[in-house]
């Protein structure tokens, strides 16, 4: 965008009107401090664009932000947390090992040890808890304890199951 020596004009007098505050007016060149220690000088032309952009709204600065990221296709860069590089990444490091409490929804029952008084009751209830099975093949899995009962259960399945196995004189577990 170019202003016209009129424009040009009425610009410098506003900035030297609102710059009144600080140390720069629109006739001297506005000193930044440069690596060396040496006020850097800046065009006329850059010094304009910044007196252009120094008056948008917030509104219009985000805007100008997204045009220029999409006409020079610029990619938005991860933000770096201030202070002390370790102190931000501890808690990064933290937050990676501990990964965010996930609610069990799937249980199992795991019979541990029965009772040898009991164990023909608990081979009965293994055999309605478990169809599939025979009553031999019912005998060897109540011997070969511990061993899984039965898995992805609800909370509330997994709780009666565990209460019917536990009055047969079995000892189980809720995973």
């Amino acid at each position: 965008m170019r202003l016209n020596s009129l424009q040009g004009n009425q610009l410098k007098r506003m900035i030297s009107i609102s710059c009144r505050k600080c140390c720069a007016t629109a006739d001297a060149p506005i000193p930044i401090p440069s690596k060396d220690g040496e006020a850097k000088i800046y065009s006329e032309k850059v010094k304009n664009i910044v007196e252009e952009v120094s008056k948008l709204t917030l509104a219009e600065v985000v805007d100008l932000n997204t045009l220029l990221k999409e006409t020079l296709n610029i990619q938005d860069a991860p933000m770096m947390p201030m202070g002390n590089m370790m102190a931000a990444q501890a808690p990064a490091q933290e937050a990676e090992a501990e990964p965010a409490e996930e609610v069990q929804t799937e249980f199992a029952i795991k019979l541990l040890k029965f009772d040898d008084g009991s164990k023909v009751k608990l081979i009965k209830e293994i055999k309605v808890l478990l169809p599939e099975m025979n009553l031999v093949q019912a005998k060897k899995f109540v011997e070969s304890a511990p061993t899984v009962v039965k898995e992805k259960l609800s909370k509330e399945d997994a709780e009666k199951i565990k209460k019917q196995l536990e009055s047969v004189g079995a000892t189980v577990e809720v995973e």
